[in-house]
């Protein structure tokens, strides 16, 4: 392989340059005291580095003679050069051979020399055997001196890593680069021997730490002062390694027999046995107890892992430290062993009780039994098991104690939820909440009544289930007082409760809903009981009943189901007021039809049960009804403007009222200050009429409302007002008015605006209004105002 000046041609081709005559042209280019060289037909050009070299025949890996020049030897030359940048020439030898020329930078060169050796040249491995401790100068700084290595020799060097016993390094490239690279690996092995040397020192491996020392202090005193000396401990070998320049490693090798003797006379340890179950209890939480032995007794301590599964526990320090340590574990692991564990199953939902308001129940339990640990799991887990640690006696005495205190949580636990009308439930409350007050203080349970925003009418009583029960039957003789409510059992096959029950309660709840707001309450699934009890007013009880039975006996003959599906704002439309369109339906078929909920997933699911023909019937209604809806329309109708604002106040909550219940028909008015009479209506044909038709009726009694005022001294507005404004809500409710009552800063004492739109009549007269306002007002107790008739006399 040589290095050459490289030679272009000025005008034409270059000439085929036989080998011989360009090594006859070699030069050193360091030698050389010009920049170029003049061959004749050449003209001078700058100097670079080319290389020559042959790959014999049988080392080729593309032999084709007939495709020289093509196929895929040449896709591998252009494919070097693109990578490299370095300029390749092929020639035949007459030996078969093949003559390849690589010219261009240094770099350039080196890298297209690796490449073609790798992909155009068959290869072989060899290895090389020298001492493991040279390996590391075969590799050099950051691995240099191997890639140096490898660029000159074209070969591929493979070094054993460090925890591989292994002193063979393997090489594998083309014969010429084998040998090459075997001689350059010996001739390093053979400068290090002259210069290092290995040795060790004998060192018990548990002294090898505090040889180190704390961070490595104590050895980077030593290797500060000798930096080339290599040191090396071992895990579980009792020697010390090191490496290095001869007479340095004779230095450090004296320093380390010093410091190893100083420890060994000062210094001791210690192996003691125990089970490795209690080993995660002497080490304490947090490590609290291992810390704490190591601090006070100045030693170190190792506690196999668990994955070991070794018993073996080791001390290492002053000898008076591990005597003293050993003596204080084996009496911990000795106490552990008379310990008992014991798992307590507790409810989930007691824990936070037992625990109690920051911890303080469960401090009292712990001060109680000292000797006893208490661990609850944690929330997250939604584990039942409540574990206790501690002397056996100790334990026993703290389970029966826990035990008990559990078994007085679940009896006043008992819980009953009681279903009571909405409009019972302020007399269930009673004045300034005396009647709730009396049940639970005189039955001694808990009552919760649902939030008054809230749908439910359930009431839940918890405490003991005796308690239970009779706070129960009080709340209950409350409702019978109020209302002529009657409780039925209806016998119903037990086998088709699940079908009259519904997906989520569906069809059950259709009924309570149709029927006033009855409950009706099916016994437990897989009790085998048949009684189906129907509590509420008589009339809608009975009328419960009769639906109830007829579903039952359209299951037993084998009901057919079909469901439909309607845009949500359809659905009220669909129902009608009152119910009154879906009855006519109902009615006319004989088949049932249940609507979604609020809490239903599908608010589009129509379900229509019933025999098959009366099913297919509704089925047809319903479709022609939706289908109607889908005809979408536009309309116009003329609105008095001093009108309009009625509709838009309070963000237009009429208008969204009228949307709701006329499925979902859009009402647009006027922008404010317009002068404009014309409102557009956008929606389903019939929605659109229906709801043309009520706009125009409360326009109607728009024109037809009174205002009036009446004086009523102010300290007693909020005593009719009630708490929260409940009691006038319910007088504006019950005779559809509005009530403003004045600024507080109105000094008149008076409440005007006493704003009525009147629905029950389109004619009302004066007197027929001041009759509603009376009867507004007694509907408030006026105990307080002392002079009943005196006040009335005021009023008008």
């Amino acid at each position: 392989m040589l290095t050459f000046p490289q030679l272009f041609k000025k005008q034409h081709q270059p000439q085929a340059i036989s080998l011989t005559i360009i090594n006859t042209l070699y030069y050193r280019l360091s030698a050389q005291p010009y920049q170029g060289i003049l061959i004749q037909g050449f003209d001078w050009f700058p100097l670079c580095e080319i290389q020559v070299f042959h790959v014999p025949l049988e080392e080729r890996k593309y032999k084709d003679m007939n495709q020289f020049g093509e196929g895929d030897q040449a896709k591998v030359c252009l494919d070097i050069m693109h990578k490299t940048g370095a300029h390749l020439e092929l020639s035949m030898a007459k030996d078969q051979g093949l003559s390849i020329m690589v010219s261009g930078k240094h770099d350039a060169v080196m890298k297209a020399r690796k490449e073609i050796v790798s992909r155009l040249q068959t290869q072989a491995s060899a290895t090389v055997a020298i001492p493991k401790e040279h390996h590391r100068f075969v590799i050099g700084k950051s691995g240099e001196k191997l890639q140096e290595l490898e660029l000159k020799t074209a070969t591929k060097i493979q070094i054993p890593r460090p925890e591989d016993p292994s002193n063979l390094i393997k090489i594998s490239g083309t014969k010429e680069g084998l040998e090459k690279a075997k001689h350059e690996i010996l001739l390093i092995s053979a400068e290090q021997a002259n210069s290092y040397t290995v040795s060790s020192v004998s060192a018990p491996s548990w002294l090898h730490r505090f040889i180190i020392g704390k961070k490595g202090q104590n050895l980077a005193k030593i290797t500060q002062q000798m930096p080339k000396v290599h040191i090396e401990f071992t895990e579980g070998e009792d020697k010390i390694t090191l490496e290095g320049p001869t007479k340095d490693v004779q230095i450090v090798q004296g320093q380390i027999e010093a410091v190893v003797t100083d420890l060994v006379s000062r210094m001791d340890y210690t192996e003691i046995s125990v089970d490795p179950k209690f080993h995660r209890h002497l080490i304490g939480k947090g490590g609290a107890n291992i810390n704490r032995i190591k601090e006070q007794h100045k030693v170190s301590v190792r506690i196999p892992p668990d994955n070991e599964k070794s018993n073996l526990i080791r001390i290492e320090g002053d000898p008076q430290g591990v005597q003293e340590a050993k003596k204080e574990l084996l009496e911990l692991a000795s106490r552990m062993e008379n310990e008992r564990t014991k798992d307590m199953i507790i409810e989930q939902r007691f824990h936070r009780a037992i625990i109690g308001q920051k911890g303080e129940k469960i401090k009292e339990i712990r001060d109680k039994f000292p000797e006893v640990i208490i661990n609850f799991p944690d929330p997250t887990q939604k584990s039942d098991i409540v574990q206790l640690r501690g002397p056996r006696t100790e334990v026993e005495k703290c389970t029966k104690f826990m035990q008990k205190m559990v078994a007085e949580m679940v009896e006043n636990s008992f819980s009953v939820s009681v279903p009571i009308f909405k409009q019972f439930h302020k007399n269930i409350i009673g004045k300034g909440g005396a009647n709730i007050k009396k049940i639970r203080e005189e039955t001694n349970t808990k009552i919760d009544l649902p939030a008054e925003n809230s749908n439910s009418e359930m009431i839940v009583i918890t405490g003991k289930k005796a308690n239970c029960e009779a706070a129960k039957n009080r709340i209950l003789a409350i409702q019978k007082e109020l209302a002529n409510i009657t409780e039925v059992e209806v016998s119903i096959p037990s086998k088709l409760h699940n079908s009259l029950i519904g997906s989520k309660g569906r069809f059950v709840r259709s009924i309570m809903e149709e029927c006033g707001g009855v409950h009706i309450h099916f016994p437990t699934e897989g009790s085998g009981i048949d009684a189906v009890t129907i509590r509420g007013p008589a009339e809608e009880v009975e009328k419960a009943k009769k639906q109830l039975l007829s579903l039952a006996e359209e299951k037993q003959i084998k009901g057919h189901t079909v469901e439909l599906r309607a845009k949500p704002e359809y659905h009220k439309f669909l129902i009608g007021k009152g119910g009154g369109n879906i009855r006519k339906v109902r009615d006319s078929t004989g088949a049932r039809i249940i609507f979604p909920t609020a809490d239903d997933k599908d608010q589009e699911l129509i379900t229509v049960i019933g025999t098959e023909e009366a099913v297919a019937e509704a089925q047809k209604e319903l479709e022609a009804l939706i289908k109607s809806l889908d005809n979408v329309v536009e309309d116009v109708m003329i609105v008095d403007p001093k009108h309009h604002r009625f509709f838009v106040a309070r963000r237009g909550q009429v208008l969204r009222d009228i949307a709701d219940e006329y499925g979902g028909v859009i009402v647009s008015f006027p922008r404010t200050g317009s002068q404009s009479d014309k409102v557009t209506l956008k929606g389903a044909k019939d929605c659109l009429e229906a709801a043309k038709k009520r706009m125009l009726e409360m326009i109607e009694d728009l024109v037809s409302r009174l205002i009036m005022e009446c004086v009523i001294p102010q300290k007693f507005h909020r005593s009719i007002m009630g708490p929260k404004g409940s009691r006038i809500q319910q007088i504006t409710k019950d005779h559809n008015v509005q009530i403003k009552f004045p600024d507080r800063d109105d000094q008149q004492g008076k409440y005007h605006n006493f704003d009525g739109i009147i629905t029950l009549s389109k004619n009302i007269t004066v007197s027929r209004y001041h009759g509603i306002v009376v009867t507004a007002l007694k509907c408030v107790n006026f105990k307080c105002l002392g002079k009943k008739k005196k006040f009335e006399h005021n009023i008008f």
